[in-house]
């Protein structure tokens, strides 16, 4: 078929061309580059007023450091802080744990090796907010988390719940802001049903959906910082949040052309290409397929035993998506946390980046699945509830099992991300 240049919206003017050809895989020479210097970094230079003579409370994890890979935990009881006279009085670790590298539920409390301080987790079998009662000894609470630009990550969910405890407990809340290593550039894909966003905190009986929370396109296009802004405002959470930019950044920046050092922000997003791919595959997730979980390419992957490779493939490559490539290639998941096909070699495609700045995350999603239910209806399985939860759209999903075209479908839900565009831009801190 002869494919058309569709657009991708961005929150700039639009890159000139569709597609830009180029010998080398994923090629980033003519990409902007930046030197930047993470929230941590400014709090500690310029904005050290914001914590001085003060007790605090830091819910982090590993991608919690600075340019030079030192962790915030170190940094806030370094020389620094206790010139300022900063008391870092406990630590407060999201999913994964403190050093991410926990992919299961009911994550214990702990200590920290190296300061003896307390971590409080805030995963049990789902993410939980800080308890109010272990903020009542603290002037403020720091958060540092890194988001990857995709409406499901559960760390957004943890600093909404973070922001209403300390407005409950009357405390201020500093968000040290990172880059969105996706860019902040692009904004694309379905936008959350409203039936199924939950920002509510989770409350015995009601858990709560921290990866599903408010009506936003799959790839949303902000920071934690500007999403802090834009959840403080618009849920009416009204909490004394203050957020310290990251310096340098600009908004078509990619994280591998920022100098920061490339931190896994969950056991299974390897690398800035699984987070590239992340969006198209996460909704896989509620299905009966792999996304490459206990390999070395997770969510670059995509296979089962009943997958029948060549024919979908071929219906992928008709489509002429701009920016990715399908191949054929068999895997082994090695105890995989999602448990599935451990220790069996299966059939699955590889989608390769070969050009970011073209690709269209959400519109390979759509294609990979209408391709295979195309294939394959009988044998692919949905968790249709866990999978409109990821995905957003129930009626996109169901036209797209239908057999409608995959860019038809993808297209129709420009009018609600330029309307979410129109609504984001007042908190956008970047240009």
């Amino acid at each position: 078929m002869m494919r058309y240049c569709a657009f991708l919206l961005a929150l700039t003017p639009a890159l000139g061309g569709c597609v830009v050809q180029n010998k080398q895989i994923d090629p980033t020479v003519e990409l902007t580059e930046a030197k930047v210097k993470p929230g941590i970094t400014v709090l500690l230079g310029d904005s050290i007023e914001l914590i001085r003579n003060k007790r605090i409370a830091l819910l982090t994890n590993q991608t919690g450091v600075n340019e030079k890979g030192v962790s915030d935990i170190d940094l806030l009881v370094g020389k620094k802080a206790k010139a300022a006279h900063v008391t870092l009085v406990r630590l407060f670790s999201p999913e994964h744990g403190i050093r991410g590298t926990e992919d299961r539920e009911q994550i214990a409390n702990g200590t920290d090796r190296g300061t003896g301080l307390p971590i409080i987790s805030l995963y049990t079998n789902q993410t939980v907010p800080p308890p109010d009662s272990l903020l009542t000894d603290v002037d403020a609470l720091v958060f540092d988390l890194q988001d990857i630009g995709t409406r499901t990550w559960t760390y957004v969910g943890e600093l909404i719940y973070s922001m209403r405890a300390a407005a409950r407990t009357h405390k201020q809340i500093i968000v040290l802001d990172r880059p969105n290593p996706i860019t902040g550039y692009y904004v694309e894909g379905p936008i959350l049903d409203s039936s199924l966003s939950n920002a509510n905190d989770p409350s015995p009986g009601k858990p709560g959906t921290a990866y599903a929370l408010y009506p936003m396109p799959l790839r949303h296009g902000m920071t934690m910082g500007e999403l802090a802004q834009f959840y403080n405002e618009t849920l009416n959470i009204h909490s004394n949040l203050k957020v310290v930019p990251v310096a340098g950044w600009r908004r078509d920046v990619w994280y591998d052309l920022t100098g920061l050092p490339w931190v896994k922000p969950s056991p299974n997003i390897a690398t800035l290409h699984s987070a590239m791919l992340y969006p198209a595959l996460v909704m896989f997730e509620a299905t009966n397929m792999s996304v490459g979980r206990g390999t070395s390419l997770p969510f670059q992957l995509l296979g089962a035993p009943w997958l029948k490779v060549p024919q979908v493939v071929a219906l992928l490559k008709d489509r002429q998506l701009t920016g990715v490539r399908f191949t054929a290639e068999t895997f082994m998941p090695v105890n995989p946390s999602d448990g599935m096909f451990g220790g069996k070699l299966i059939p699955g495609i590889r989608i390769t980046v070969i050009d970011r700045s073209s690709m269209q995350v959400a519109r390979v999603g759509a294609t990979l699945l209408w391709a295979i239910n195309k294939v394959s209806p009988n044998e692919l399985k949905l968790d249709q509830p866990g999978f409109d939860h990821l995905f957003g759209s129930p009626s996109d999903r169901a036209a797209l099992l239908s057999g409608d075209d995959p860019d038809a479908v993808i297209d129709k839900d420009y009018k609600a991300v330029y309307e979410f565009r129109a609504l984001a831009k007042q908190f956008l801190i970047y240009k």
